[in-house]
Formats: C-alpha cells, sequence, structure tokens
C-alpha cells in the first residue's frame, strides 16, 4: 500500500485525483467547477469545458501553454480567465480550485463571509476569506473582480457572490485542503445556527491553541514492528479512508489511537492529509516517547493519558463530523435520549470548555471512566471503546443521532426519551 502524494504527480494527474474527490463528495455537479495548476514553464493546465466531472480521465486535462497556445481535446474551462487573473496577481500560488459547494454557495447568495474561527486548526488552514463581486461567468469583468481580492495577500480562499468560492494553494494540496476545510466550516455553521447561536474563537484562543500544540517530542530508535503491530496499522488506515469516505473525517482533522501493549500504543501523525495516510506514516508511542522521525497528532499527552488511567479503553477516535461539531460550537445539548439504541450505545454525553483538553489531561482522561464520548466545545469529539471498530461505530452512532437533533431542531422541540423509561433500558440491557 503506497502513499498518494498528489503533489509528485503530474499536473494531469494531480487535477484528476482532486475534481474526483470533489465530484465523489457531492461538493460539485457533473457539468459544474473548475481546478487548474500553473507549472514551473508558466503553462497552466485546467479541467475542460463540458466534460462530465463524474468520468474525467487525465486525458481530458487540457494544457494552455504560456504564449496560449490550447492542446489538448477539448476546450479549456470558461472560467479560465479568473484562472489567470488570480496567477497573475499572486505569483505564490500556484494551484486554484473553484466549485458550487452547497454550504459555501449558501453563503455567496446570502452575501456573508463565513468567519472561520469555529475551531482553531480552519482558521489556521483557511485564514481570513474575501469576497468579490458579481460577475458573469467566464467574463473578463469577473476575472478582474476575483483577482482585485486575491491582491489582497491576507486571502487565499474568496467568496464569489451568488456563485461560489474560489481557492488559491502553494501547491495542489494545500488548496484541496483549504477547500475542503472551507465547506466543512460552513455546513458545521448552518447546522449550528439551526440549534442555536454560534460561539466563535477569539484570536487569542485559537493562538493559544498554537501554543499548546507538543513540540520536542523525544524519539526512540529500537522500534519493533512485529505482525500484531503492522495489523494494527493496517486496521487503522482502513478506519481512518473509511471515516474519511462517510464525512467523518475530512484531510485536514482526524486522530486515531489503539493500545498495542500495556500502555504504549499507536497513534495517527500530524500534517498528513487523512486520506491518503499509510501503514508507514502511523506513529509508534513507547513510554511518551514516538518514533523516531515522525510527529504524533496534536492530542498525544491525553490519548497517553486515557490509556493510562483507563484500562478498558483499547481504542480513541478524536475528528469533527458536521453534525457534532454544530452542538459543539453551538453550546448546544447533544441529548442522546432520542432513541434506545443511540442511548444504550453512548449513554449520556457531557460536553467540557475548550482548552481543558490541554490545560488539564489528568481531569479529562479521568473522565473516560464514566462516558464513552465527550464533546469539546469549539473543537472536536472524542470517542472510546474496546476495540476500534466498535469505537467507529459508536462514532457513527453518535453522528447519526446529532444529524438527527439537527434536523429535529427545523420541525419542532425536542421529545426525548425520559427517565423512567432510560431506567427500564439500564435494567434491560444491563447498563451500569
Amino acid at each position: 500500500m503506497k502513499q498518494l502524494d498528489v503533489n509528485l504527480m503530474h499536473p494531469v494527474e494531480q487535477i484528476n485525483v482532486i475534481i474526483g474527490r470533489i465530484y465523489s463528495r457531492g461538493m460539485t455537479t457533473t457539468s459544474g467547477g473548475n481546478v487548474s495548476i500553473r507549472d514551473k514553464n508558466g503553462d497552466i493546465w485546467i479541467t475542460p469545458s463540458g466534460v462530465d466531472k463524474g468520468s474525467l480521465t487525465t486525458k481530458d486535462i487540457m494544457q494552455v501553454k504560456r504564449d496560449g497556445t490550447v492542446l489538448g481535446l477539448h476546450k479549456p474551462s470558461s472560467e479560465l480567465p479568473f484562472h489567470k487573473a488570480i496567477y497573475e496577481s499572486r505569483p505564490e500560488i500556484t494551484a486554484i480550485i473553484h466549485a458550487h459547494p452547497p454550504a459555501l454557495v449558501a453563503f455567496s447568495i446570502a452575501g456573508i463571509v463565513p468567519d472561520t474561527k469555529i475551531v482553531p486548526q480552519a482558521h489556521n488552514i483557511c485564514g481570513d476569506i474575501g469576497f468579490a463581486p458579481y460577475g458573469t461567468p467566464g467574463s473578463e469583468d469577473l476575472g478582474e473582480k476575483i483577482a482585485f481580492e486575491f491582491k489582497d495577500n491576507r486571502y487565499k480562499a474568496v467568496i464569489m457572490e451568488n456563485h461560489g468560492v474560489v481557492l488559491g494553494g502553494t501547491d495542489m494540496m494545500d488548496a484541496y485542503q483549504r477547500f475542503e476545510t472551507l465547506e466543512f466550516c460552513c455546513r458545521t455553521i448552518v447546522n449550528a445556527k439551526r440549534l442555536g447561536q454560534v460561539i466563535y474563537l477569539s484570536d487569542e484562543q485559537v493562538s493559544q491553541y498554537v501554543n499548546h500544540l507538543p513540540t520536542n517530542i523525544p524519539g526512540f530508535m529500537d522500534i519493533e514492528h512485529p505482525s500484531e503491530e503492522r495489523a494494527i496499522r493496517t486496521e487503522m488506515v482502513n478506519i481512518i479512508r473509511r471515516a474519511c469516505d462517510q464525512g467523518l473525517m475530512i484531510s485536514t482533522y482526524g486522530t486515531v489511537s489503539v493500545r498495542w501493549k500495556g500502555n504504549d500504543f499507536l497513534i495517527t501523525p500530524r500534517n498528513v492529509a487523512r486520506w491518503d495516510i499509510v501503514p508507514g506514516d502511523i506513529v509508534q508511542v513507547k513510554n511518551g516517547m514516538a518514533e523516531a522521525g515522525k510527529t504524533p497528532s496534536r492530542s498525544v499527552a491525553l490519548h497517553q493519558r486515557i490509556y493510562q488511567l483507563n484500562p478498558h479503553i483499547n481504542s480513541i477516535i478524536c475528528t469533527q463530523p458536521i453534525n457534532l461539531m454544530a452542538h459543539a460550537v453551538s453550546g448546544s445539548r447533544f441529548d442522546v435520549r432520542t432513541i434506545p439504541e443511540s442511548w444504550i450505545f453512548l449513554q449520556d454525553v457531557p460536553s467540557i470548555p475548550f482548552g481543558l483538553i490541554y490545560n488539564d489531561v489528568d481531569s479529562v482522561a479521568k473522565m473516560f471512566n464514566n462516558n464513552r464520548v465527550i464533546l469539546v466545545e469549539n473543537d472536536s469529539v472524542f470517542v472510546t471503546g474496546d476495540k476500534l471498530l466498535n469505537t467507529f461505530d459508536y462514532l457513527e452512532v453518535a453522528e447519526f443521532s446529532a444529524n438527527s437533533l439537527v434536523m429535529a431542531a427545523s420541525i419542532g422541540s425536542l421529545q426525548p426519551i425520559g427517565d423512567k423509561e432510560i431506567d427500564e433500558l439500564r435494567i434491560a440491557f444491563n447498563v451500569k
């Protein structure tokens, strides 16, 4: 199983992979959206006009030479003018994505720029967002309006009024991760508003998150990879890809760990796209030290303490599904007393304040003695279990339940299961 490093591919392969990923995730339509790369020669490689995004191949990608010569089987995208305008205004940008994902289009229709400070890493990835006034698609006027916004070096993403979004990156994965993260933010904000008011982080809180990222974790060299350890790595990768496919993780966020032996465990790395993780990327943590040459996920200290204080826990998933995060950024209680199965699997789910997982690791780790799932405000959800597949199942149940609550908020007031019924479930299913 080889790692898929998109940025090492030829431009036609990069574009084909990314537009396929965007289409399969429902973030563009058969005819909508376009992706381009500018190579070191100044040539632009771009998706074609009028070709089905669901069946695009590398042979369909168009090349527009620096001198304007067009090479390929089709016409280049009709939005080529604004791609060229962005590249001319921002020399450091080498990849551009334009698409019409539903939540970002909703913001473009409403004429509102999304505030990405709902979770710290989203703001770090997306930054401030620009807004370009409406222009006719494919026109020089639209290109000029978008390029004007990109002349402000604060922006690598611009909302296009009544149109969609356009994002740039220093490479294709940089652009895609910004695109995926921004749509995650917008979907989360929309769902949170159904539940109540959105609570945004301050600049100081975002900075505190960066300051709490673990650094200088000691490494060890005597690394062993017996067959059972290798099997865990493969299982973790399969679960991570499944989580990405089901929208439970995005490329920029999602942590999985599994206890190996004693309190030693395996955990996902930092700064590796979740879509593309392979077994060799997984980090072994032994006696508080990380496998040499690798950097574990930001929450490694909490994972370690959870395992130390909770012998019954053998796997942990920390992630940001849209509906659970809608609760986490709105301050709304995530009430799992929706249907019997939800409560039996999850029991009651507490929420803890933002920052507590960095400032008081021991108290958070101890909470898992009595709680299977914990929601962290403006941060993430932690799910624990015995086996990794069970933990993943609990995550799915939690997100499905959160989705139902978001939908219910549009219909009427929630009618949860009462205490009497909960007591009956405790007895019937031997829940402590």
